[in-house]
């Protein structure tokens, strides 16, 4: 009873020595009520809104930066070397003796070259898609949710695949989950240290050749057929990448001689670490 006793007369010193403070409360809200309804209902609505809106955005923008993807789409003509490459970013090796895969080949990892460094540093979401062409389709389950494309092109073989290579190429940057959300592409060409191997420039100016062609032919073609979501180029000029409302880049590599250190330059920067 005693022990209740004084736990009763330290609660009644603890609201006494309170009291100043609510009461200093009680004047400052009654202060704030009486600002409040001095200001002007229109002005108080604005300020209302303001607050609700930068909140909403602080917020939006936190939650992009938290959910950017780290998704990179290797994609390109079956026998280009995608597999390989994927291979190297991931294990630092060719698995010479891979043959062409009919499914999506994917995995979540830290780049090869990166696995020794100390630090935190981002897993990317490497997706290499098989290039047959009745296996494009599975292309747009990736697109929506990609950082980045790779389009591989074998340096080698370019000039009589180049029309197959055009052709897709348009298809993937006319696509409307590309252009809207200006998906980046790299043209990775491939076995460029072969004697035999065509240059990047030399590549990316046939591409860009082979696209107008398209362009010509395809805007021949009825308005009914809508089989791509946006044009490419500018009206009355002659195509090249930099109209592209993505960014569209050319690199060199050697998935059999792991020479990708112009690939993983482009990975990291769009899927920062």
């Amino acid at each position: 009873m005693e022990g209740m006793e004084q736990w009763k007369d330290q609660l009644e010193q603890l609201k006494i020595q309170l009291e100043p403070w609510k009461i200093q409360l009680e004047q400052w809200l009654h202060q704030a009520i009486e600002y409040l309804h001095q200001i002007p209902p229109i002005q108080l609505y604005a300020a209302i809104a303001v607050l609700f809106i930068s909140t909403l955005l602080l917020f939006s923008i936190r939650l992009f930066k938290r959910t950017k993807s780290n998704t990179i789409v290797l994609t390109g003509l079956t026998g280009s070397g995608k597999t390989v490459l994927f291979y190297v970013l991931r294990d630092g090796s060719s698995h010479q003796g891979t043959v062409t895969s009919m499914e999506p080949n994917e995995g979540t990892f830290v780049l090869n070259s990166e696995s020794n460094k100390k630090g935190k540093i981002k897993s990317i979401h490497l997706v290499d898609v098989p290039g047959h062409s009745r296996l494009r389709p599975k292309l747009d389950e990736f697109l929506p949710q990609a950082a980045g494309i790779v389009f591989v092109v074998d340096a080698v073989e370019f000039l009589p695949s180049c029309p197959s290579v055009s052709e897709y190429l348009y298809d993937i940057l006319t696509k409307a989950s590309v252009v809207k959300k200006k998906i980046p592409v790299l043209i990775c060409c491939n076995k460029s240290d072969k004697v035999t191997a065509h240059a990047k420039e030399f590549i990316r100016k046939q591409i860009e050749k082979e696209i107008e062609k398209l362009r010509a032919s395809r805007s021949a073609i009825s308005a009914a057929d809508i089989s791509n979501d946006f044009t490419l180029g500018v009206s009355g000029e002659i195509f090249s990448f930099t109209q592209c409302r993505n960014a569209v880049t050319v690199a060199d590599a050697s998935g059999l001689k792991g020479e990708v250190a112009q690939v993983e330059q482009f990975i990291r920067e769009h899927v920062k670490p």
